[in-house]
């Protein structure tokens, strides 16, 4: 483990022994969105923070591969999902996205608000991610497109929109690349209106 890399899984592992919900985490509205309609597959959910998406997507048939740095916030997903009686559909994998990705092909790979402090070769991970999907497959991104007011990250700069680069048109299709605005509710009770940057990407063959 890199340097960087110790001082990422140290940090979000902080973060998450003082912020896992008590209760059931919700998934993110975007992927409720979109995912509701597709057929359940094999799913990667990249960033599975407090595991609200994972179990979701588990909920309703998918196989899920959960990765993330913080070996805190899997600890807590695979006993979720033990309890909830899913966790023959939620397998859990430590990756720093900074330094390797989780092996396998997929039916769906969704990257919700992979926003953080510490080195991301935010371009290579998107297109690893549109590289793991199988034929028929999508890739669902979504990222923060406004700073609400709780933020962790009040810098500007880190919410720019992003594509996914360099990729074959005759095998990559985007379906949707869309500014979405959303209320959203912070740490007690707070509520902000947001934007949310959506990106869906088919892969056609």
């Amino acid at each position: 483990m890199t340097t960087s890399s110790a001082a990422a899984s140290r940090f979000w592992d902080g973060h998450y022994e003082t912020h896992l919900p008590d209760d059931e985490p919700r998934p993110n509205v975007r992927l409720a969105e979109v995912v509701s309609r597709l057929s359940p597959g094999r799913a990667l959910d990249l960033g599975s923070g407090a595991g609200g998406d994972a179990l979701w997507l588990a909920r309703r048939g998918w196989r899920v591969t959960a990765a993330d740095i913080s070996a805190v916030a899997l600890a807590h997903l695979a006993r979720r999902a033990r309890e909830l009686g899913l966790g023959d559909r939620i397998t859990g994998e430590r990756h720093d996205l900074a330094v390797t990705f989780p092996a396998g092909s997929f039916d769906l790979v969704s990257a919700h608000y992979l926003h953080t402090s510490f080195p991301l070769p935010r371009d290579t991970v998107l297109r690893q991610a549109a590289r793991a999907l199988a034929p028929g497959g999508r890739l669902l991104v979504v990222e923060h497109g406004s700073v609400a007011p709780w933020s962790w990250n009040q810098d500007p700069e880190s919410v720019t929109p992003r594509q996914v680069p360099s990729l074959d048109p005759a095998v990559w299709t985007v379906e949707r690349a869309d500014a979405l605005p959303r209320r959203a509710t912070g740490p007690g009770g707070r509520t902000a209106e947001v934007v949310d940057h959506l990106l869906l990407v088919h892969r056609t063959r």
